[in-house]
């Protein structure tokens, strides 16, 4: 799969609030789907598994299996790729036509 198919995937997961929801839910420690069931207590368990697998083949959730039990575990790496690629180039390019704007206006630089 091409980077840029790769990265319509990330961009179409993150792009839903209740997969962001999920993801932040796994930041801290990996999860069963159960256990996010119960935290997303408004959706039904088919609703919670159709956002984890559009999470997963976007890489963002890693799952492993234990008996009947399936633990989903967050992979920020493709968030930091995402980054890498295109926040941190066009941030930079905003902090120097900032500070040339700045400077133009003949307020103080750093």
């Amino acid at each position: 799969m091409s980077t840029d198919s790769k990265d319509d995937l990330i961009f179409k997961a993150l792009a839903n609030n209740l997969r962001r929801q999920i993801l932040d839910a796994l930041r801290d420690e990996p999860k069963t789907t159960g256990m996010l069931c119960e935290q997303f207590s408004s959706l039904d368990r088919c609703t919670v598994m159709q956002h984890l697998k559009v999470l997963e083949e976007a890489d963002l959730v890693l799952v492993q299996r234990e008996g009947r039990e399936r633990w989903n575990h967050l992979n920020a790496m493709p968030i930091q790729a995402i980054h890498n690629r295109w926040i941190s180039q066009y941030a930079g390019h905003a902090m120097s036509v900032l500070s040339a704007l700045q400077q133009g206006l003949g307020g103080p630089s750093e």
